[in-house]
């Protein structure tokens, strides 16, 4: 299974053209985060988990020209505003780009995207199969999902397991039917927002502990902000196993 990190950022943690603080104008490339997202690339299928406003450009970025499907941990617009540009897909494969969420989150993408779901469509328009899902493992082609269901502050996210991969973003609380769920995933990737304790977010310290609990073989930090401070200062602080992942980072398991 190959992984690609589209975007490692949040909403607060803008590119350098919109920002002036100092990680943002002297920071690496690995400060310039887009919103947060992945490309899985498995069996010959490719899923996208999120699909934000940056999400065009990530896939021009990264040369991806194939896309099956895409997951959605949750309705906010920094994780779903990007559905319009499935369109591309749409026109090449000549069929509507299967989309994977909550109930909740199914009736979010027909009130943002109405236009997509009219009885009479402008041609062109974006062409979405919604599928509902649940905690329930489900299949994306041949490939076995796991939801790993947590809160955003009271709002329930999902997260996704795909063999020994687990991805679970924007989250303040980890249920413990999830925690057993993420239990022996060999990559675990978990969101920290900042330093500094945050209501609906996990802060750093509270990563780590979670992570350290679960002990994957490597784990990797995302939907950082520019609060965190500069990617090579952070790094050093982490254990051995935990990174800060970073945009067009490419890893396998």
């Amino acid at each position: 299974m190959k992984i690609t990190f589209l975007g490692t950022g949040t909403s607060q943690g803008v590119p350098v053209i919109a920002c002036s603080c100092d990680v943002c104008t002297k920071g690496s490339k690995k400060d310039h985060r887009l919103r947060s997202s992945v490309h899985i690339e498995q069996n010959g299928y490719h899923i996208n988990i999120d699909a934000g406003p940056d999400f065009r450009y990530q896939l021009l970025r990264e040369n991806i020209k194939k896309l099956d499907a895409i997951l959605i941990t949750h309705c906010h617009k920094d994780h779903i505003a990007g559905l319009d540009d499935v369109r591309s897909f749409n026109y090449i494969y000549k069929k509507a780009m299967d989309i994977y969420a909550l109930p909740r989150d199914i009736e979010a993408i027909h009130r943002e995207f109405s236009y997509a779901f009219a009885e009479v469509r402008y041609r062109g328009v974006p062409d979405f199969h919604t599928i509902p899902i649940g905690h329930e493992k489900f299949k994306v082609g041949n490939i076995e999902v796991t939801p790993l269901p947590a809160l955003h502050l009271k709002m329930e996210v999902l997260g996704f397991r795909i063999g020994d991969f687990s991805y679970l973003t924007d989250t303040n609380y980890i249920p413990g039917e999830t925690l057993a769920r993420m239990m022996g995933s060999k990559i675990i990737v978990l969101n920290a927002l900042r330093k500094k304790p945050h209501p609906s977010h996990f802060c750093l310290e509270e990563a780590v502990k979670v992570l350290e609990f679960l002990r994957p073989e490597q784990a990797y930090i995302t939907h950082i902000s520019h609060l965190m401070g500069f990617h090579d200062e952070v790094e050093k602080e982490l254990p051995d196993f935990i990174h800060l992942a970073y945009d067009g980072l490419t890893i396998e398991v």
